[in-house]
């Protein structure tokens, strides 16, 4: 059976992409958008898969990751659907992609103003965790009434002594309006900060679309005497290159009892290992 080039028909890439642009004048705010069945569950990426295909083209150099890996189930099915749909080339070295979707991380790599990161959202919405309400929430950002937000965080260091939000941490875009930056790690949230690349967030249950532009300033929420943290991986390394600079998940050596750490981003620790860069003297993190 013959698809139509990326699967979607081009009056919904025509449409998607005139909310693309309204989302990128105004950066942070969520476009709504009309979307459409995909061959996958809503839930699993619609939203961020509606975008890339209806931005790819015939020279574009696809990645696709989940959670840093290029091999896990979501992100092979992802890539084959639309590799199946438009022959574009695609890339495990994320230099090489000019289109990069994702969910859950951003990848290490310094991204050009040349590629575009496409993110896929889960819940939209950052002010759902203070306000049930979609049309509330609505005059909120509106009326740029971002009280009870600030409460909520107040309120979290009053419980703990810190803001303990792991993922999904709130930020303030372009000064105007706050925004859920996807379920990335804490770790990423500062490289949507005056990045040269363009990132777009696509939500396909919840129907929204949003945008942060290049050199936009994306402020973490916090307080002066509780500034924005990221994680503390405590000197842990890398096992397999001994990168002590990212984002790394938690695993057990079963052969030696051990908790040992890798990094998320499997195509950037791959080449730091290729270029030689390990550790000269390393050992399992304790």
């Amino acid at each position: 059976m013959a698809y139509n080039f990326a699967f979607i028909d081009e009056n919904a890439k025509r449409e998607i992409r005139r909310k693309i642009l309204k989302a990128v004048a105004i950066p942070g705010y969520q476009a709504p958008f009309g979307s459409r069945e995909l061959p996958i569950a809503r839930g699993w990426g619609t939203g961020g898969l509606q975008i890339t295909m209806s931005l790819i083209g015939p020279d574009d150099v696809l990645k696709v990751i989940d959670q840093g890996c290029d091999g896990s189930v979501n992100a092979v099915n992802l890539r084959n659907l639309l590799q199946k749909t438009t022959g574009v080339r695609t890339a495990y070295e994320t230099r090489q992609a000019t289109l990069i979707q994702s969910r859950h991380r951003i990848p290490e790599e310094t991204l050009t103003a040349d590629q575009i990161m496409v993110l896929q959202v889960p819940w939209p919405e950052a002010l759902r965790s203070v306000e049930p309400s979609e049309a509330r929430t609505r005059e909120m950002h509106a009326e740029k009434d971002y009280s009870r937000m600030w409460v909520y965080l107040y309120e979290d260091i009053v419980r703990w002594g810190e803001v303990t939000i792991g993922f999904r941490y709130p930020v303030m875009v372009n000064g105007r309006h706050i925004m859920d930056p996807s379920p990335i790690p804490r770790w990423d949230v500062p490289r949507l900060h005056m990045a040269e690349n363009l990132y777009l967030f696509g939500a396909g249950r919840e129907k929204r679309i949003y945008a942060v532009p290049p050199f936009t300033q994306v402020a973490p929420l916090e307080f002066a005497d509780h500034p924005f943290k990221t994680e503390d991986f405590g000197g842990r390394d890398c096992f397999l290159c001994g990168s002590t600079d990212t984002y790394l998940n938690e695993m057990f050596d079963s052969a030696t009892g051990r908790k040992i750490y890798a990094c998320s981003d499997t195509a950037f620790c791959d080449r730091r290992r290729a270029e030689g860069r390990m550790a000269e003297k390393h050992a399992y993190s304790q």
